[in-house]
């Protein structure tokens, strides 16, 4: 990595003392004595930590009133002085025999050296629905941790981290230039012949490779392209089979920055498209267009959804699925935050500052449509990280 990309993804102390001091403020008001941290994506806001360690037990305990200690394997406490914010004294490694056993967990160590930590008698929140949180590392804190009792925090960093910085933004900003060039790979190279997995190769490696002026990084969820019939359900990733002319394929990707990352989606056809996958890409283009002129600061997310819906039903479509959700930092298995959505009954007011992925799929029978635009919430609008066309690609 450069000497710029690491200046450029350096968050100043004074930010991440005001990090801590919202989640302290939180938990003061919602009256728990303490947090435990799970998620990878809320470790990396509140520390910086940031390691391919999340899939053996970790956390930051962080206490309303003292000081935040990570809890980490042993060999990844070694290494956590070098990407985070805390001094040696605040990592602790646990021992190694605890790793994979039946009858031993993580967490009873965590508990036992946490404990000292927590003022007795107050309630601890837990990140409950991480995804890296199991059920018995919550049942190993809660019997280490006797006389208190365990809440769920609902997202709490999650919320805090909804409106970004000045210096998130720019993280946001470089990762849109990542995805608008991958994607451009991507949209270039999609040709009848080529396997699925050779052209997700070339995605795969303009993501690493980010742009001349800011290397990449890897993405929360892997390039998906679901082809043929199968671009009727999202999420499906990749095979052998060759591209075929006269099928469409749907592209969703991230560029990342710095963690940060800016997804994005687009619909290829090789040859002639069918009427109604024409029309309806019209219809959907429509449809962001509604969409993007409605994001600004004051509006809910259900007025949001409803720009879109109005224009689709306009035209006798339907479509289930919430059009968006917020994004910033991102862990696999999801770029998304979990906190607002734009779909109907999304009480949330847009403030500016939030970051969303506006995503349209649209999932037939046999045969789909996606575009998607990440954006930034502005006081008077919104703010587009990509510069790509909202238009159907055709290749013949």
């Amino acid at each position: 990595m450069s000497v710029p990309d690491l200046l450029e993804q350096a968050v100043e102390p004074t930010e991440y003392a005001g990090r801590l001091r919202r989640v302290r403020a939180a938990l003061a008001e919602r009256g728990f004595g303490a947090l435990v941290v799970s998620d990878p994506a809320n470790l990396f806001y509140l520390t910086g930590y940031d390691a391919w360690s999340f899939y053996t037990p970790q956390c930051l305990v962080v206490p309303t009133d003292g000081e935040p200690h990570l809890f980490a394997r042993a060999m990844d406490a070694a290494g956590a002085s070098y990407t985070c914010n805390l001094r040696d004294d605040q990592i602790h490694g646990y021992p190694e025999d605890l790793v994979h056993r039946p009858d031993v967990h993580p967490y009873d160590w965590i508990a036992g050296m946490a404990g000292d930590l927590i003022p007795a008698g107050v309630d601890v929140a837990v990140e409950a629905d991480a995804h890296y949180f199991s059920a018995r590392g919550y049942l190993a804190l809660g019997n280490g941790l006797p006389g208190h009792r365990l809440v769920d925090s609902t997202e709490l960093v999650n919320w805090i981290r909804l409106v970004k910085s000045p210096h998130e933004l720019r993280q946001l900003r470089i990762a849109g230039a990542i995805a608008e060039n991958a994607m451009r790979i991507a949209l270039d190279q999609l040709q009848p012949g080529k396997r699925q997995c050779d052209l997700v190769a070339e995605i795969l490696a303009a993501q690493a490779t980010g742009t001349p002026e800011h290397g990449g990084d890897y993405p929360a969820i892997v390039p998906m392209l679901p082809t043929g019939d199968a671009a009727g359900t999202p999420h499906l990733t990749w095979t052998d089979r060759p591209f075929v002319s006269g099928e469409a394929t749907t592209i969703e990707l991230a560029g990342v920055f710095g963690r940060y990352h800016a997804p994005l989606a687009r619909t290829v056809m090789l040859g002639d498209p069918p009427q109604r996958l024409r029309e309806t890409a019209k219809i959907v283009a429509e449809g962001m267009r509604a969409t993007l002129s409605t994001i600004r600061a004051g509006v809910t997310g259900s007025v949001v959804h409803s720009a879109f819906n109005d224009v689709i039903a306009a035209h006798g479509l339907v479509k289930d699925s919430r059009i968006g959700y917020s994004i910033g930092i991102g862990y696999p298995p999801d770029w998304g935050e979990r906190t607002v959505s734009l779909r109907p009954g999304e009480t949330t007011v847009l403030t500016a500052g939030m970051a969303f992925h506006v995503i349209l799929g649209m999932w037939m029978d046999g045969w789909g449509y996606e575009l998607s635009e990440p954006v930034v919430v502005t006081e008077d609008g919104v703010a587009r990280l990509t510069g790509l066309p909202h238009e159907l690609t055709i290749r013949r």
